[in-house]
């Protein structure tokens, strides 16, 4: 600051309500200290706001998942697109950090608030039993919610969240107006919010129809997990005529299973993947895809994180509820 005055030609008080945006100094001294710090490659301090009680101007991330499988989730890749396009915006940083399990999780909040190395988080993979939300609220920290669902015990928390419920009952209609009656959806990790609301209305909808042939599988959503459960139910007394995979890679891996047993894509079995993505149309057949603006997603949620840090209140913001693309893959059953 001391040198950003002397080539200004102002106070360090000057350079100090100028670079903060304070009001003390005319529009022309605040375009001419801010020209001199671009000069000269100035940039704010963090460990310097932190001390003026200003904040890190850093946001925290933290997936609790296999790393394995978050570098081919195009939804997380293109989630975090989302989230960053809006950190920069407000020259906010983005502190990512992959962990175990919901523990660990715990345990780097608990961190990070000691440390105040972040002024909110995002939390995603909502869980049945969470106990997330409760640590959040108990630590004070500003927190979004993504892919949770209206949460009236925790005032303080915001939440963006889609319709699975929804957009999986549309899709059991899709596929039985075209005459399936065995389907099998190969489904992500266990205990997650947005699994668990997924199999029970697959689970409603087939009761409601009479269906008996209908379930789903748990996986780590991984290609190798989708493509073993895609073997093993292809390979029973009575295979199922349409596959529910809930994202694109498995999907991609369970039709190259499918083909090597035999099966035609989809004159035998239809295949539908939960998340459209680029990966859905560089196979053959292309892959029938529930679609959903994923970056807009993210953007949302960091949008709602930074009313959240400038003083707002929390809200509950639902984004639209995915729809099938309909290409190849899916077809009336042949059964």
């Amino acid at each position: 600051m001391k040198d950003i005055a002397q080539r200004a030609g102002v106070s360090e008080s000057a350079v100090s309500f100028a670079l903060n945006d304070r009001p003390g100094v005319s529009e022309i001294t605040r375009d001419r200290v801010r020209r001199v710090a671009e000069q000269l490659g100035w940039r704010p301090s963090t460990a310097a706001r932190q001390l003026s009680g200003e904040g890190a101007a850093t946001v925290g991330l933290v997936v609790a998942r296999p790393a394995d499988t978050l570098g081919v989730d195009s939804f997380f890749l293109q989630l975090i697109s989302g989230i960053q396009e809006v950190l920069a915006e407000r020259h906010l940083g983005l502190l990512f950090q992959v962990v175990e399990d919901v523990a660990d999780e715990c345990a780097v909040y608990r961190r990070w608030w000691a440390e105040h190395r972040v002024d909110g988080v995002m939390v995603v993979d909502p869980r049945t039993d969470d106990p997330r939300p409760d640590l959040l609220e108990e630590l004070g920290l500003p927190a979004v919610v993504i892919g949770g669902v209206p949460d009236a015990g925790h005032p303080g928390i915001s939440t963006v969240w889609a319709d699975d419920a929804g957009a999986m009952a549309a899709l059991v209609d899709e596929l039985y107006a075209l005459g399936h009656r065995r389907i099998v959806h190969i489904a992500g990790l266990p205990g997650l919010a947005h699994t668990e609301r997924r199999i029970r209305t697959l689970r409603a909808e087939a009761e409601r129809r009479g269906l008996t042939e209908v379930r789903s599988v748990p996986t780590d959503y991984s290609d190798a997990e989708g493509a073993a459960v895609t073997r093993r139910v292809l390979e029973s007394g009575t295979p199922p005529t349409a596959l529910v995979y809930d994202n694109d890679v498995m999907a991609v891996a369970g039709v190259a299973a499918a083909t090597e047993l035999g099966f035609l894509v989809p004159g035998d079995v239809s295949v539908v993947a939960w998340e459209d993505s680029p990966l859905c149309r560089m196979v053959k057949p292309w892959l029938s895809a529930l679609s959903r603006d994923t970056v807009q997603f993210g953007r949302t949620a960091a949008q709602e994180l930074t009313a959240l840090l400038d003083g707002g209140p929390a809200r509950t913001v639902q984004v639209p509820v995915p729809r099938l693309i309909e290409r190849e893959s899916t077809g009336p059953c042949g059964a």
